[in-house]
């Protein structure tokens, strides 16, 4: 019993980790990103900036994707009852099943960061595994808010919902500052090859400042998910 709470307590204190790192990584990348817009900096200093950013912007691409095993991993240590299809929802080969699948997706993040989308299938596959994403948990983060006993669980778990909805908005607002930032990229080059000119500068702008909805969105979606996880709101345990 005692090595079991002080396995949960240590998976605990991973699942707080990411939400810091992903909260600090995040504002480390919005305080770069203001010095690449500046016009008034080099482009060589702006081009460092832009480094410093995209240096910074790993860390939040991991604990988004780690954070879902690490999730999974807590409620298989406390299910509470929790069952599908008549066995116990989150059985050890589940989880494994999850980790495997995390660190698939979390190595193709990863290449698709550090070579800038070199690899267009790794994109597209990371893609489409948001995509799915987004859908899946949907769903789930309604059921469990809607159903009496979700999953067979009578500890009222709708916060567990909430927080699993805050995470899918998380992935949702990643999905569109990919988007918003599709522009960037020949602009920046741009301003390499010629210079700032008025059209650089509003592109550059344009396409970073757009962002920032979703930028924002993310950083409620992580304290609001952390908040939940803390208080557990209404949950009868």
């Amino acid at each position: 019993m005692v090595v079991g709470a002080h396995a949960h307590g240590w998976w605990i204190l991973l699942h707080l980790v990411l939400f810091v790192f992903w909260l600090g990584g995040d504002l480390g990348v919005f305080y770069s990103s203001r010095y690449v817009l500046k016009p008034d900096l080099a482009p060589a200093a702006r081009a460092a900036a832009l480094s410093v950013m995209s240096g910074l912007d790993l860390g939040p691409k991991v604990c988004l994707v780690l954070f879902l095993p690490s999730g999974v991993t807590l409620m298989a240590l406390d299910p509470h009852g929790a069952e599908l299809f008549g066995a116990p929802a989150f059985g050890w080969w589940q989880v494994t099943l999850v980790w495997i699948f995390a660190l698939a997706w979390l190595a193709a993040t990863v290449a698709d960061h550090r070579t800038h989308g070199g690899f267009p299938w790794v994109r597209r596959a990371d893609w489409a595994v948001r995509i799915a994403l987004v859908a899946a948990l949907a769903v789930v983060a309604g059921y469990t808010l809607l159903a009496d006993r979700p999953f067979g669980v009578g500890t009222d778990p709708r916060w567990l919902g909430a927080k699993l909805a805050l995470y899918t908005l998380a992935i949702a607002c990643g999905l569109g500052i990919r988007v918003t930032l599709r522009p960037f990229g020949p602009a920046f080059d741009a301003l390499l090859g010629g210079g700032s000119t008025p059209q650089v500068e509003r592109a550059l702008k344009r396409s970073v400042d757009g962002c920032l909805p979703y930028v924002f969105g993310i950083w409620a979606a992580v304290l609001g998910a952390a908040a939940l996880g803390v208080f557990k709101p209404g949950a009868d345990l």
